[in-house]
C-alpha cells in the first residue's frame, strides 16, 4: 500500500502561483488542506507492459492494442523494447473536497487543488517505484502523458480503454477528453537495454517551456 507523505509547501504554493517563499498564513493553509485530503483521497493505480513498434508515424503497443501517433513519442521510445502503459487517480474524493471548498471558500478550493496537483504527482512517482519493482527494466523513460508535443490528448481515451482503467480504478474520459476524476494521469513508461535519457526531457516537450514557474526544476530533475 502507498502511503502519501505530507506535501512539499513549496511545490504547492508554486502551483497557487506564489513566488518566493509563501508566507505564514499560506504555508497554514496548505499544510491543513494537505492533511485534510491526504486523509480523504484513496489513490490507485493500474498498468500493463507491451511490446513497442516503432513505425513511420508513431509507436505501436500492440499487447494493448494501441497506436500513438506522433514523432515526439517515437523519439521517447526509440530505444525501447518494451513500454509500461499506466493510469493513476487520486479518486473522485478529491474532486469532492475541491467543489465542496468552492462553495465556501475559494482560497482554500485553490489551495486544495493545487496540492491535489501535488499529491498526484508523488503518487505516480511512488507508483512508478512500486511498478518496477515486479517489472524488470534496465533502464527506463521518464512518463510520457498524452497532451506532452505533438502526442494528441485524445489517446487518452485509448490508454484508459486498453488498462480497462474505468471498472479497475473507476478512471473514465468525457468526449471533450477530460479525465474523471480531474487527478489523474495517464502516461507510458519506456523500457530499454540500453542507456536512455531517464528523466531530462520533460521540458522538451512541454508548450509552456521556460514560461512556468517549474522550468528550473524541470532542469534540475
Amino acid at each position: 500500500m502507498i502511503v502519501l507523505e505530507p506535501v512539499s509547501v513549496g511545490e504547492a504554493a508554486r502551483y497557487m502561483g506564489v513566488k518566493g517563499d509563501p508566507d505564514g498564513n499560506i504555508r497554514r493553509l496548505i499544510e491543513e488542506t494537505d492533511v485534510t485530503v491526504r486523509m480523504t483521497v484513496v489513490p490507485k493505480y493500474v498498468y500493463r507492459v507491451s511490446g513497442v513498434e516503432i513505425l513511420s508515424e508513431g509507436v505501436r503497443l500492440p499487447d494493448c492494442g494501441i497506436f500513438l501517433p506522433g514523432d515526439d513519442i517515437k523519439k521517447h521510445l526509440e530505444r525501447c523494447g518494451k513500454a509500461v502503459v499506466f493510469a493513476a487517480t487520486l479518486s473522485a474524493e478529491a474532486d469532492k473536497l475541491i467543489r465542496k471548498a468552492e462553495v465556501s471558500d475559494m482560497a482554500e478550493a485553490l489551495a486544495m487543488d493545487c496540492v491535489c496537483s501535488s499529491l498526484i504527482e508523488q503518487f505516480c512517482d511512488k507508483a512508478e517505484e512500486e511498478i518496477f519493482r515486479e517489472v524488470k527494466a534496465s533502464y527506463r523513460t521518464w512518463r510520457f502523458s498524452p497532451g506532452y508535443g505533438d502526442l494528441p490528448i485524445s489517446v487518452q481515451e485509448e490508454l484508459v480503454k486498453a488498462l480497462n482503467a474505468q471498472r479497475r480504478i473507476g478512471l473514465t474520459v468525457t468526449p471533450e477528453n477530460i479525465m474523471i476524476p480531474s487527478k489523474s494521469v495517464t502516461a507510458v513508461i519506456g523500457i530499454s537495454e540500453v542507456p536512455v535519457h531517464e528523466r531530462a526531457g520533460k521540458c522538451e516537450f512541454c508548450n509552456m517551456r521556460g514560461m512556468c514557474a517549474f522550468s528550473a526544476q524541470c532542469k534540475e530533475e
